[in-house]
Order: C-alpha cells, then sequence, then structure tokens
C-alpha cells in the first residue's frame, strides 16, 4: 500500500512540523507572551465588544455595591427608627438595584458568549486553512487524532479560559472594587483589617497556576492520542475483527483513558486547592470583622446599620474574591490551549513558492528528473541521484520492488517533496519556480489508495473541476466505464458513498478516482499501483478506463504487476533509490538482468496460480 504522503521513516522526529524561527519553542511561552498573542490574534477584532461587557459588568458591579450600601438605611432608617416613610421608598431602591444587576449580567453574558463563539470559529477557520498550506510530509509526522484534538479540545479550552478570564478581569474585579469602596466608607480601619490576610493566598495561587498549565497540556496531549487510537480502530474494524484484536486495541483505550482520568482528577483537585485557601482566610477576614466591629457597635463608635452594610459588603465580595483567586488558574488551562494552537500555527511548510513565481506554462507535458537527490529529516536518502527523460505524451512506468523510491519520484513532481539536489523540470521550467497552484493544476494522481468523501458520488467527481456541471461530470464517468454502476446505486449520482467510500466496492471506487481525472482534464498523469488491489474483473474495467485517461496525455505509472505495463513506451527499474536498468518491455527482457528476473517471478506466480485454480 502507497502513502502520497511519503511519510520519513519511523526514526524521524514526531513533531507537529517545523517551528518558525523566531518562536519560542513549544512549552516555553511565558504566560505574558501567550497572553499579548491571543489579544492580537483572536481578541483585537472583538474589542469594542469586549469593551461594552467590561461596561455592562462595570453596571453590575455598581448594583452590587449599591445593594451593599443600602442594607445600612434597612436596618438604620426602617428596622431602628421605624420610619414608615422610607419603607417603599428604600424597598424600591433595593428591588431597582437588583433588576439593573440582572439585566447588566444577562447582556454582559450574551455578549462574552458571542465573542467566545466567534473567537472559536475564527481560530478553527485559520487553523484549518493554515494545515491545508503545510507539506504533505507533515501529516505523516502527527496523527490526524491529534489534530482533531487541537480543533475540538484545545480550542475550547482556550475559549473558556479567555472568557472566565476576561469576566475575573472584569465583572469580578469591578464588584469587588465596588464592594470595597462600600466597606472603606463604612469602617476604613475595619476594611483594612480584614483584607490583610489576602495578599498570603497570592503565592501559592500562582504556584497552582502553573501547576494547572502542566496538567493540562499533558491532558490535551493524551486526549490527542486517544482520538487517534480511536479513529484507526473504527477505520479499521474489519482487520480489528478478522485479527481478534479486540482485547489489543481494549487495552489501549484503556490505558490512555486511565491516564486520561489520572491528569483531569489532578487537574481538578489542583483546581479546587485554592477553596480551602480562600475559605480559610475568608473565614479568618470574618473573624476579626466581627469581633473587631462587635466591640465598635457594644461601644457605640458605629451604629448597627454600617456594621450591616459593612459584614453584607464582605460576604458579597467572598464569591468573587474566590473567583479571582480561581483566575490564575482558569487563565493557565485556557493558556494551555494557546500554546499547542500557536505551536501549530508556528509551523511553516517546506514547501513555499518562489518570491517571483510564475504559473506554469505547459506546451506538451515533458517532465525531466536531473540527478535528483532526496534525504530525510534522520538523513536516510530515498533518491541517489536519479535521472529520467519522461517525453511529452510518453507512458514512461515504473517498476522495482517496495521500497525502492518509487512513490517518492512521483510525488517529487507535484512537490508534495523537494528535492535535496538536482533538479525537476516540466516543459523546461524548474518546478520550484512555478505556482504551486498552476503546478497542481497540470497534475492528475490516482492511486491504489483512493480518496473518497462521504458526500454523493457528483460532488465526488466534481471534485476533480468544481465548476463542472452534470453533463461533464456525466461524461467523464462514461469515459471512466462508471456509469453504468452509478446508475444502479439507489439515489444514482445522489448517492452518497460513505466514510472513505466504503459503500462501493474497490473497483467502483478506482473508477470514481479515473472519473475525477478526466474530469479535471491535466496534461501530466500520475498512476499509483492503481490497480494492483483490484481483483481480475475489476482490474480489467479500471485498466480499460486508465487508457482512455491516459491517451494524450504525459503518463507516469507505477506499477506492481507488470502485464499492466507492457506496453509503456518506456520502462525504468529502481532499486535503491537508483535507475539501475531503462527500455521496452522487450528490451529489458533481451538484456536479461533485473526487470527480466522479476518479470519471469511473476509469470511464473501467475502461471502456477492458473494451474492451482484449474486443479
Amino acid at each position: 500500500m502507497t502513502d502520497v504522503s511519503s511519510p520519513a521513516p519511523a526514526s524521524a522526529p514526531a513533531v507537529p512540523g517545523e517551528p518558525a524561527a523566531a518562536a519560542q519553542p513549544p512549552g516555553k511561552r511565558s504566560t505574558a507572551t501567550l497572553t499579548r498573542r491571543l489579544y492580537d490574534e483572536a481578541m483585537r477584532p472583538y474589542l469594542g465588544r469586549i469593551i461594552l461587557a467590561l461596561i455592562l459588568m462595570g453596571i453590575t458591579a455598581a448594583a452590587q455595591g449599591a445593594t451593599a450600601w443600602l442594607m445600612e438605611p434597612v436596618v438604620d432608617w426602617v428596622f431602628a427608627q421605624k420610619s414608615s416613610a422610607l419603607l417603599w421608598p428604600v424597598a424600591l431602591a433595593v428591588l431597582s438595584t437588583f433588576a439593573v444587576k440582572g439585566t447588566a449580567e444577562y447582556f454582559q453574558s450574551s455578549v462574552m458568549s458571542d465573542v467566545g463563539l466567534r473567537i472559536i470559529a475564527d481560530l478553527q477557520q485559520r487553523l484549518f486553512a493554515h494545515l491545508l498550506t503545510l507539506d504533505a510530509a507533515f501529516f505523516g509526522r502527527i496523527s490526524s487524532g491529534n489534530l482533531v484534538s487541537r480543533f475540538l479540545v484545545d480550542i475550547n479550552q482556550m475559549r473558556n479560559g479567555v472568557s472566565n478570564a476576561i469576566t475575573g478581569m472584569g465583572k469580578d474585579t469591578l464588584t469587588v472594587v465596588a464592594l470595597v469602596g462600600v466597606m472603606f466608607y463604612q469602617d476604613w480601619l475595619l476594611a483594612l483589617l480584614a483584607f490583610f490576610v489576602f495578599p498570603v493566598a497570592i503565592y501559592p495561587i500562582v504556584r497552582l497556576g502553573r501547576r494547572m498549565r502542566k496538567v493540562t497540556v499533558n491532558t490535551q496531549e493524551q486526549m490527542g492520542a486517544l482520538n487517534t487510537v480511536l479513529e484507526q480502530s473504527f477505520q479499521g474494524i474489519r482487520m480489528v475483527k478478522s485479527y481478534g484484536l479486540q482485547a489489543h486495541e481494549e487495552a489501549k483505550v484503556q490505558t490512555l483513558s486511565e491516564e486520561i482520568y489520572r491528569l483531569t482528577l489532578k487537574g481538578s483537585n489542583t483546581r479546587a486547592l485554592s477553596s480551602p485557601i480562600m475559605e480559610t482566610l475568608g473565614g479568618a477576614a470574618v473573624t476579626v470583622v466581627i469581633i473587631y466591629g462587635g466591640y465598635r457597635v457594644i461601644a457605640d463608635t458605629t451604629t448597627t446599620g454600617a456594621f450591616f452594610s459593612f459584614i453584607t459588603a464582605l460576604l458579597m465580595a467572598y464569591q468573587p474574591m474566590k473567583n479571582l483567586a480561581r483566575l490564575n488558574t482558569n487563565l493557565q488551562e485556557g493558556l494551555a490551549g494557546a500554546q499547542r494552537l500557536f505551536d501549530l500555527l508556528d509551523t511553516r511548510t517546506r514547501i513555499v513558492e518562489a518570491p517571483e513565481a510564475r504559473p506554469l506554462a505547459v506546451s506538451g507535458g515533458a517532465v525531466r528528473f536531473r540527478d535528483v537527490r532526496f534525504s530525510y529529516d534522520d538523513g536516510t536518502e530515498a533518491l541517489s541521484g536519479v535521472t529520467l527523460d519522461i517525453k511529452a505524451g510518453q507512458t514512461v512506468a515504473l517498476v522495482g520492488p517496495s521500497g525502492a523510491g518509487k512513490t517518492t519520484i512521483l510525488n517529487m513532481i507535484p512537490r508534495f517533496h523537494d528535492v535535496s539536489a538536482g533538479e525537476i523540470t516540466i516543459d523546461g521550467q524548474d518546478i520550484r519556480t512555478v505556482t504551486l497552484k498552476s503546478l497542481r493544476a497540470a497534475t492528475a494522481l490516482v492511486s491504489q489508495e483512493v480518496v473518497l468523501f462521504d458526500d454523493t458520488v457528483r460532488a465526488n467527481i466534481g471534485f476533480g473541476n468544481p465548476g463542472a456541471g452534470q453533463d461533464e461530470i456525466e461524461t467523464a464517468a462514461r469515459m471512466a466505464a462508471a456509469h453504468e454502476f452509478i446508475m444502479a446505486l439507489p439515489q444514482g449520482y445522489d448517492t452518497v458513498v460513505g466514510q472513505r467510500g466504503m459503500k462501493l466496492s474497490g473497483g467502483q471506487r478506482q473508477r470514481l478516482a479515473i472519473a475525477r481525472a478526466l474530469l479535471k482534464n491535466a496534461p501530466i498523469l500520475l498512476l499509483d499501483e492503481a490497480t494492483s488491489a483490484l481483483d481480475t474483473e475489476s482490474e480489467r474495467q479500471v485498466q480499460a478506463a486508465l487508457e482512455t485517461l491516459m491517451t494524450g496525455r504525459t503518463t507516469l505509472v507505477i506499477a506492481h504487476r507488470l502485464s499492466t505495463v507492457v506496453h509503456a513506451d518506456v520502462i525504468h527499474v529502481i532499486d535503491g533509490g537508483r535507475v539501475i536498468e531503462s527500455g521496452s518491455h522487450d528490451q529489458l527482457l533481451a538484456l536479461d538482468g533485473a526487470y527480466a528476473h522479476l518479470y519471469a517471478l511473476q509469470f511464473a506466480a501467475e502461471k502456477a496460480a492458473v494451474q492451482d485454480g484449474q486443479g
């Protein structure tokens, strides 16, 4: 089985791409750096709405402070002096403050929800667009489950952290300020006594925040790994069942889920540690206030109403103070998601256009390799000086043992990889000097691993030319010998093919891929073992469709079954990343070298299979 991405060997570093040179190493970003970047790249466009939310938070805080202040006239004027004239005005004032507070809280929550969800959508769109620019080798180094985790877990984690941080810095801070203002208005000395204990809490809370970010990053990494295992198990369910691997897969999921449980519990316990700290300090503050304030009331140096207003403000300030104590922890959880997100956004593709790249001008589609070399990240050389001359309109085949470098050669043409040395030209133009869009528009790929999306037959063919009409799609399907089986499907061209096209047979999937390539109508055709996984009848149908597709095009074929390339204009035998033999089928047989040996082995195997079938 071949893979168009041709990932680097397993020994290559399993890192999420190539971080930008100027970026800090992953995991080394400071809180200030991440926060500033998060503001610049995600929050700045919504600054107006954030300011509106802060204003509404200020109104909420003022109403909260007014509620505490009104406790003084309620106690001193209504209860102590028994003034009926002030009963209704004071009661209506209390009602008004609650109504204002509730209304402001509703609109503030609505605005912040809008901003948070808008940030998620923006970042998901930006991340997806960025990932599509990365080279194919990147997707061989990082699993799709890990990427999905970045989209669904990390960005939401970041949004929750940002929302909690803004609410904490806005609503909770302003509320505390308003209530502390009431407390200082009522008794400044008592207020100082009440708050002397809180600076003690700063150091342990900062430590908790640092621990929380580390735990959150580890949790998200394990969730990404779990996503990968689940995805692989579900996609390979037939393999899992046929080889009796259920217990093996269950063990992997159990190990990962247990690790996620352990990390999540650790995070929950870390988050909860701020509660006993604040409860203890809050209790100490209330105790000091009751003892000292009680003496002042008894000594008639303050009124009962003033003390009651003070104690109300202190108790009302307790919850927002607890929220502020958790602010750093919540922020670090969000920044853990931001850190992983920015690690991906800082990844730079190795396949870049030249500053003055021009569109590829295809006159015939001649492809030339000149002493092309390619090495993986770990230094393993995959191609060792390959020279090929593929004339316009020729059909050229690459044959040889697995791992010889055939797919790597093919992947070089649309620049899924770039040469380490040497040059590849199309009609005399170095492919590194032309735009990627025009280069890839000039090539059509049909591989053994057919990529179909969970969409209709029409849509899957139409990807070859998004602007094509139904007549063009049907014409391509007829040329690919696919129209007949498509019309036999339950909804014809509107039939949904299922994930990875699993509702269709292998031959049907392959013919849809050929129809898509026909619709693209590219001058250069790349065939990567397009028939090797098919039965005899399906191979016959697909081979007929391929011959239609190859007509009038420059075609590079990778073939496992040599019988499918005996009529190629030129056959190159690849071994160890080198071209070791070249010529037509007859010339190579006459040479009696590596090709003749491969052909003899296959012919003997096929003859034995036929005899076994007859027996």
